[in-house]
């Protein structure tokens, strides 16, 4: 494929990329796709070597080239995400349990696909040629070829359980990565993040109440949704990076991308252990939205469980460890059979699809469906 020149080029493959991946034009209908800035943080970097110093505008003004190398790939993963998740969920139209739903799901899926938006619009815009062959390498991966930067953006999304599962969980490390970034010393990144962690924070909603819908429905084991948490968790804490981390720590020491809680952190950034300090924050934070979820759990059900920060974990120290939910050490042939039994199986997924059909396995909202703002 010939390469772009600019960002209306961008726009063309954008627009034949929907096309390619079968994406409902109904999803898209009448929504006008932007770039949006907010206001920063600071006019100055905020951490790191540079603190102090203006934030950079241009990227010719960052005085170092492993510097803006380190920005575009920054840039570069967190567009994939994007776009990768619009690939994941787009076949979910077809089985919306509600308008409600329908809506919700075509005004995540418009925002996605405005963040990738944004993103191509920084490369193309700020990086000069790598930043447009970047921008149009994001097109071109699939999540459904396995081709995607990021483990949980190659994962099927099958059906709305699913979903709702996806977007409490993996939308909610999306949303610790765009506050990090939003401290960013590169000024069009970090004033980027306002309008893009205001859209997300839709998508985490429609998560956690999609989650107390079916709870409260009563239609679903527990047991069940325990499997989808047990899938989809994993792969969020993966998505935080490894352990003792070199990049993590040159992304701080360089003011490119801060902690989630820089503002209100009281004590000096442990540069070794960044990513874990952040995956320890989310699981604080997931932990105690499951046990809201429990307060909703039937009489006699099981409850919900958040599992250990070691299963199932593909990076990092715990990386193909065999460990239970609860964090407890297996055999090999044990982990095995215990991974058949806690996963979702085909008869969970033949439940989930012959549910589709009906409207009484998620609590219906009488409210009016949502929609997303224009770009």
């Amino acid at each position: 494929m010939a390469r772009i020149a600019n960002f209306d080029d961008w726009i063309d493959l954008f627009k034949l990329w929907r096309e390619d991946i079968g994406l409902d034009e109904r999803i898209v209908e009448n929504y006008q796709f932007d770039a949006k800035f907010g206001e920063l943080h600071s006019r100055e970097i905020e951490f790191g070597d540079f603190a102090g110093r203006p934030k950079w505008e241009r990227v010719r003004q960052i005085p170092d080239q492993r510097v803006r190398d380190a920005l575009l790939n920054l840039i570069v993963y967190q567009g994939d995400t994007e776009f990768a998740s619009v690939e994941q969920q787009r076949h979910l139209v077809e089985t919306a349990p509600s308008e409600y739903d329908f809506h919700a799901l075509a005004r995540v899926m418009c925002e996605e696909m405005r963040h990738g938006w944004q993103m191509s619009y920084l490369l193309c815009t700020f990086f000069g040629d790598s930043g447009r062959i970047e921008a149009q390498k994001l097109l071109e991966r699939r999540a459904f070829e396995h081709k995607r930067l990021l483990g949980s953006f190659n994962e099927r999304v099958n059906n709305w359980l699913d979903f709702f599962t996806y977007t409490q969980f993996i939308d909610r490390d999306g949303k610790f990565q765009l506050q990090m970034l939003s401290h960013s010393g590169f000024a069009p990144l970090a004033s980027s993040m306002v309008p893009m962690l205001k859209e997300e924070s839709f998508h985490l909603g429609t998560g956690n109440d999609g989650l107390r819908r079916v709870v409260k429905a009563a239609v679903v084991p527990t047991s069940v949704i325990q499997k989808f948490f047990n899938k989809w968790i994993p792969t969020a804490y993966d998505l935080f990076g490894n352990d003792h981390s070199s990049s993590a720590h040159w992304s701080y020491s360089w003011g490119l991308k801060g902690r989630f809680d820089e503002h209100d952190a009281q004590q000096t950034a442990d540069m070794e252990h960044l990513n874990e300090a952040a995956r320890l924050l989310y699981r604080e934070e997931i932990s105690r939205l499951t046990d809201a979820l429990n307060r909703l759990v039937p009489p006699g059900s099981e409850p919900l469980r958040v599992p250990d920060i070691r299963f199932r974990r593909s990076i990092g120290e715990h990386a193909g460890g065999r460990y239970t939910i609860e964090g407890d050490p297996l055999s090999a042939g044990e982990y095995d059979k215990y991974l058949q039994r806690i996963l979702p199986s085909d008869d969970d997924y033949r439940l989930l699809e012959e549910l589709a059909g009906s409207d009484d396995w998620v609590e219906q909202k009488n409210v009016p469906a949502p929609r997303a703002a224009h770009g």
